[in-house]
């Protein structure tokens, strides 16, 4: 029997009953929505939403996993103007403003593909009347969002609203970088992107996901060559002639190396150094089914005054191809430094606790003189990340760039490769046993000369008696050694994997041309045009003395004597174009030839000669000077 009192107290249980139901499940209010935001941080050209391969690590960003997005600075559809009203040119700067990162739509099917992909995972118990927003919370600066709807990209601003269904089904988004990683300290290349969702009357949900923009990235000689560009001089007079027999020359050597396209020339401007004015270097990211997606980057030199960089903007920026160029760069910065020949980088090697898995930059300073090249190449290239530029001494040469006497040479070593350097110890060598066996009388070299210029005369005897001879290359010996010591302290490489190449230097004043030669060396020493007259020798030897004026007496400055053997170009990895030697003839035979061959055939590699001593040799500059490679990009420069 249940007595008034309990029922009192179940009445009272009751009314605390009705007072807590709103506790229970089935009035709860709706739970905060799961927003999960997704890029392809593990690195293989996809971005997972069903599964969790994409989700460790999203918030960070290292060698190993973190999600890669690319500096859209190409020009898929070549929508930029390379002049300007009437035809009149365009200033550096307006060429370097456009790009398909210059504007706020996608270019077409091909820009897209340049957009990297980050998704929302399907929230499908979400409410119609849910919305979302995304926004990027670092390096908005330098970032750029679009948003797949229907069959094209809307560009994401602040006012760009996600819909509850878009939200339900999974939204896409395509990310790109405005510009390469110019300063580090400015911009690392960090981009953070959050997605927020917010549902009417209950509490909103957010996720964050880091992309880092790829770094641009220098080639190396273990990436094949895929076509080589030099440029192509116009006119009849003798100077052109000899160009225009090098490149033809030049063509036939690159199709019977396997090389499938055709030279690609530059003609505008008509400056010959083709390896001085850009540097050809790429960005990539991972795509689909192991591919890469990349966009070539051609790095002009840092020589503002240069007009042949601006055919770099005119002729190649195109699909797949951008163009970057820095900008303050101070007056007092040397001017040859800054050509790209004094670019080279060494292909991948670990050591000493350090990793360059794409390889690594040299550069030559000129440390005498307390000169390095321009500060804000050099801040640009560091930035990257990856590369580390090394700097090397090349104070002792007139030129002073590094490709003056040091190359890197596939070889079957455990880090599969070698360092190929100039030896002119080697190269007096041949000399002197030449002399000793009774051929001091042989002319020193065997070029013939022009119908206005008879070839040079001297012989072995005079060679090595003259004055400065014997003592230019034993300075040069020294400073090679001296930069020899610092590759290998860096990479690790030992002597036996050093390939010595005969070689000879002589300071400047030996390898003049006669007045009346139309040699290009003025646009290697800093004056904007290729000499063209016999009037303009005397402004090409003022400038020499100007420069030598300004630095101290006590070291001297060379160029390669006998055409520089490791100034060549590598077709492939057995085969090497060297500027052809014109040495002594012994019996029938080059000996510096002969020699060069040997060299290079004990990494495996077959030689081929072609001659620019009037063409580039007597301007201070071989066959590498005169041409320049594209190379795969198919390398990845990432870890999995």
């Amino acid at each position: 029997m249940v007595t008034s009192n309990a029922r009192r107290v179940t009445l009272a249980l009751t009314a605390i009953g009705a007072v807590l139901a709103p506790t229970t499940p089935a009035f709860a209010a709706p739970a905060p929505p799961r927003v999960d935001l997704r890029a392809d941080v593990d690195r293989d050209g996809r971005v997972d939403v069903t599964g969790t391969t994409d989700t460790a690590g999203e918030d960070g960003w290292t060698a190993d996993r973190g999600a890669v997005f690319l500096p859209n600075i190409d020009d898929d559809t070549k929508r930029c103007p390379t002049a300007g009203p009437g035809g009149r040119p365009l200033s550096d700067a307006a060429l370097a403003a456009c790009n398909d990162a210059a504007d706020a739509v996608v270019n077409g099917n091909a820009d897209a593909t340049d957009l990297a992909r980050v998704r929302s995972v399907p929230m499908a118990n979400l409410p119609a009347s849910a919305s979302g927003t995304l926004t990027v919370r670092a390096g908005a600066k330098n970032t750029r969002v679009f948003v797949k709807r229907g069959s094209g990209w809307t560009l994401v601003t602040g006012k760009t609203r996600l819909t509850g269904a878009e939200l339900r089904a999974g939204v896409e988004f395509g990310v790109e970088a405005t510009d390469v990683v110019r300063d580090a300290k400015a911009w690392g290349g960090r981009t953070v992107l959050r997605l927020a969702v917010t549902v009417p009357g209950g509490q909103g949900g957010t996720d964050d996901i880091t992309l880092r923009v790829a770094p641009l990235l220098t080639h190396h000689h273990l990436q094949a060559a895929q076509q080589l560009m030099v440029t192509k001089v116009s006119g009849k007079e003798d100077y052109a002639r000899r160009q225009q027999a090098f490149v033809a020359g030049l063509a036939q050597e690159v199709k019977s190396a396997g090389i499938a396209p055709p030279l690609l020339t530059f003609d505008k401007y008509q400056d010959v150094w083709a390896q001085d004015f850009v540097e050809p270097g790429y960005v990539s990211m991972p795509a689909a089914d192991g591919r890469r997606q990349v966009i070539r980057v051609m790095l002009r030199s840092a020589q503002p005054d240069r007009e042949a960089g601006r055919e770099l903007f005119e002729k190649l920026r195109g699909r797949g191809v951008g163009v970057v160029q820095v900008s303050g760069v101070r007056d007092s910065e040397e001017w040859t430094l800054n050509s790209m020949g004094n670019l080279e980088t060494i292909p991948p090697y670990a050591h000493g606790g350090r990793s360059f898995p794409a390889g690594r930059i040299i550069m030559g300073e000129r440390k005498d003189y307390g000169s390095k090249p321009a500060q804000a190449m050099r801040t640009l290239l560091a930035s990257q990340g990856m590369q580390d530029p090394l700097l090397l001494d090349t104070s002792w040469l007139h030129v002073g760039h590094v490709d003056e006497f040091v190359q890197f040479l596939p070889a079957a070593t455990p880090r599969g490769w070698k360092i190929g350097l100039a030896d002119p110890e080697a190269g007096l060598k041949l000399l002197r046993d030449a002399q000793k066996a009774g051929h001091g009388k042989v002319r020193m070299f065997s070029v013939p000369g022009t119908k206005d210029t008879p070839g040079p005369r001297e012989t072995i005897d005079q060679a090595l008696a003259s004055r400065w001879l014997v003592a230019d290359n034993t300075l040069a010996a020294q400073r090679i050694k001296a930069n020899l010591a610092i590759l290998q302290r860096e990479t690790g490489v030992t002597d036996a994997e050093v390939v010595r190449i005969p070689a000879l230097y002589t300071r400047g004043t030996e390898v003049d041309a006669a007045p009346g030669d139309r040699v290009p060396r003025l646009t290697r020493l800093g004056a904007d045009q290729v000499p063209r007259a016999v009037s303009e020798y005397g402004q090409q030897q003022e400038l020499t003395r100007r420069t030598d004026r300004a630095r101290t007496a006590d070291t001297v400055m060379t160029s390669a004597y006998v055409p520089g053997a490791v100034n060549g170009i590598l077709l492939a990895r057995d085969r090497y174009l060297a500027p052809r030697q014109w040495g002594p003839v012994i019996g029938g035979r080059d000996v510096f030839t002969d020699a060069v061959t040997a060299a290079y055939t004990t990494v495996g590699m077959r030689v081929s000669y072609i001659d620019d001593w009037y063409t580039y040799h007597l301007g201070m500059g071989e066959v590498h000077c005169g041409t320049n490679t594209l190379r795969s990009t198919s390398d990845a420069w990432w870890r999995r």
